[in-house]
């Protein structure tokens, strides 16, 4: 894959193109759902011709509202419509890799993990086949998980090299009660992407990499020689720049 990605909303990308472009940045481009209401595929040819550069984009899908592992079959059934209406934009700017939101939330579920998966299985079996028609990959992103289990499940269940984890650095900061070592000892395998940002494990700050208190001598240590993408989540142009310039410390394969 190619160097960093850096996540950007869609709505956001005019503010912010003279700096995308000075610095020739791969995108990782966000669509809410309110934006694809509006949307259309002349909108993103124009954008797409805007960006005269040779980059690489991965996509991040529409998450406010939305529940892969839905018990309720009508609201499953609005987040497959809008999961899927990703694919029509990613015709034109043909993705890499598309991020979704696991949806999983342990209260919400009662710890009932196995009614989650139940529903997401139904979603993802859905969306999947298109992805691997067009060879690109599904990164199933950690959202308020405090440990790996529902994730590792859910992999296994669907088998598919299209299918993987996106590992959110600050998600987990935030969130987790399990030890790094653990996810990854579960996670690894499938773990396709990274979200890295950082915080101070009482807000989801969305700071530059090594400006709170996320390990990531330790994660990177551990991903020495495997190819993920690496998607920079830092909220200003500023801490763009520090994480860019903070990850050539490090010996990345990506």
């Amino acid at each position: 894959m190619a160097g960093p990605h850096i996540h950007i909303p869609y709505k956001k990308i005019e503010d912010y193109l003279y700096f995308i472009k000075k610095h020739q940045l791969n995108l990782e481009i966000y669509f809410s759902s309110n934006i694809l209401d509006s949307l259309k595929e002349s909108d993103i040819i124009k954008f797409k011709e805007k960006l005269d550069y040779n980059l690489s984009i991965s996509i991040h899908g529409p998450f406010m509202d939305l529940s892969p592992g839905a018990l309720d079959s009508k609201v499953r059934a609005v987040t497959i419509e809008r999961f899927l209406s990703i694919f029509d934009i990613a015709k034109i700017l043909k993705p890499n890799v598309v991020v979704f939101h696991s949806g999983y939330e342990k209260w919400k579920y009662s710890h009932r993990i196995d009614k989650w998966l139940e529903g997401s299985l139904i979603t993802w079996n859905h969306i999947l086949p298109i992805a691997v028609e067009r060879g690109i990959k599904i990164a199933i992103e950690n959202i308020f998980e405090d440990e790996p289990t529902n994730l590792r499940l859910l992999m296994e269940k669907m088998g598919s090299q299209y299918f993987g984890i996106c590992f959110d650095t600050g998600h987990f900061n935030l969130f987790s009660r399990t030890p790094l070592e653990e996810w990854l000892n579960q996670l690894k395998p499938y773990i396709l992407e990274l979200h890295l940002h950082d915080n101070n494990k009482n807000l989801d700050e969305h700071k530059a990499i090594g400006d709170g208190t996320f390990d990531f001598d330790t994660l990177f240590s551990a991903l020495i020689g495997k190819k993920v993408l690496y998607t920079l989540e830092a909220h200003t142009p500023e801490d763009v720049i520090k994480s860019l310039n903070r990850l050539k410390s490090y010996n990345l394969s990506a």
